[in-house]
C-alpha cells in the first residue's frame, strides 16, 4: 500500500466516524487484553522524565542496570524526543535502548488529535519502531460548553484516534490527573472513552491521582474503569500543609496513602495486566521534575529508583 493510499483510507474512515452518532454510555464490559500475550511477571517501565539529565545511551544503561523492563520514553515538548524531531531522534533512542536489552514499548506523548500532522507522525514513527503503548496529552473542559456536551466532543476525538491506533497497532491511554483536567474524576472516563475500538484507546490509570481525587471511593472508580485500563502509573503521596495550605505531597512508595496491597489485589482480581510506568515525583534533586541538570548525586537518584522498584515488585508478588 502506498503512502497516498494509506492516507486516503484513513481520511475516509475518520470522515465516516465523525458523521456517526456519538453514544455516551454502554461501553463493553470486557477485561483488557493486549495485542500480545502478557508476561508472567509485572512489566515495569521507568518514566524517562526522571532521567532527563542523561542522553539516550546513558539513560538506557541506567534503566537496564536498575532492573527495569524498559523505559516509558517521553516523546513530547521538553521530553527526550521532541515531536518535530521524532523521525530523526526516536530511532536513535530505540537503538540505544536495544543495546542494553530494553525493547521499545511504552511512551508518553502530547498526542490528542489524529488529524494533527506532527502528532500523527509521532504515532506512525513509533509504530514502525514496534512501540505498542502510549499516553496521550491531557484535555480541559472549555468554559463555554457544559460537561456533557464536551464529553461528546472528546468521545468523537478519541474514536478517531482509536481508528488510527488500530491501523498502526498502537494502544493509547488517557491519564487521570488531579485538578481541572478532564478525567480527574474517574467517572468522566467511560462516556469519553466508550467506543467500538476502545481496545486501542483507553485510560492510563494513575492510582496516586485516583486516591487524591476520590478519597475512600477510589475502589469504586477502579471497578468502573477496569475494562478500559490500558496501562498504569505507580506513585505515592500524602496530604500535608505547604505554606499554610493543604496539598498532596509526593513521597516514595509505601510512605504515603496508597494502599498498594489492596490495589494490586484488585488488579489481579480484575485480571488487569498491563505495562506499568514508575514515576518518582518527590525530591530527587530536580530529577523529579525532569531537570536537565540535577543537584543530587546520580547514584543517590538511582538508589531511590531501585528502592521503589523493589517495593513495587515485592508488593505485587505478595498481593
Amino acid at each position: 500500500m502506498t503512502k497516498a493510499d494509506y492516507n486516503r483510507r484513513r481520511f475516509m474512515k475518520l470522515s465516516a466516524a465523525t458523521l456517526a452518532a456519538v453514544p455516551l454510555m454502554g461501553f463493553e464490559n470486557t477485561v483488557y487484553s493486549t495485542l500480545t500475550p502478557p508476561s508472567q511477571d509485572i512489566e515495569v517501565y521507568l518514566f524517562s522524565k526522571h532521567l532527563q539529565f542523561l542522553g539516550f545511551k546513558d539513560m538506557s544503561e541506567a534503566a537496564a542496570e536498575m532492573g527495569f523492563n524498559g523505559l516509558d520514553l517521553t516523546v513530547r515538548p521538553k521530553g527526550h524526543v521532541l515531536p518535530d524531531r521524532v523521525t530523526d531522534d526516536l530511532p536513535k533512542a530505540v537503538d540505544a535502548m536495544k543495546k542494553f536489552g530494553l525493547a521499545p514499548k511504552l511512551m508518553t506523548t502530547n498526542v490528542v488529535d489524529s488529524t494533527n500532522p506532527v502528532q500523527l507522525q509521532i504515532l506512525e514513527t513509533a509504530s514502525k519502531l514496534n512501540f505498542t503503548h502510549y499516553r496521550t496529552g491531557w484535555l480541559k473542559y472549555p468554559e463555554d460548553k457544559n460537561i456533557v456536551a464536551s464529553q461528546a466532543i472528546f468521545n468523537q476525538q478519541f474514536r478517531n484516534l482509536a481508528i488510527v491506533n488500530k491501523e498502526l497497532g498502537l494502544i493509547g491511554g488517557y491519564q487521570n490527573h488531579t485538578g481541572k483536567h478532564v478525567g480527574a474524576p474517574i467517572w468522566d472516563l467511560p462516556p469519553i472513552l466508550d467506543n467500538e475500538n476502545n481496545k486501542f484507546m483507553g485510560c492510563q490509570y494513575d492510582i496516586r491521582h485516583a486516591v487524591a481525587e476520590g478519597g475512600g471511593s477510589w475502589e469504586l472508580g477502579l471497578k468502573l474503569v477496569a475494562p478500559l485500563i490500558r496501562s498504569i502509573v505507580i506513585k505515592d503521596f500524602k496530604w500535608g500543609k505547604v505554606d499554610g495550605k493543604w496539598k498532596p505531597i509526593n513521597v516514595p512508595l509505601g510512605e504515603g496513602m496508597v494502599d498498594f496491597t489492596n490495589y494490586f489485589s484488585l488488579l489481579k482480581k480484575y485480571k488487569i495486566k498491563v505495562p506499568v510506568s514508575l514515576h518518582l515525583e518527590y525530591d530527587l534533586g530536580g530529577a523529579e521534575h525532569g531537570a536537565s541538570t540535577i543537584s543530587m548525586d546520580k547514584k543517590e537518584v538511582f538508589n531511590q529508583m531501585k528502592k521503589d522498584l523493589s517495593f513495587l515488585r515485592a508488593k505485587w508478588a505478595n498481593a
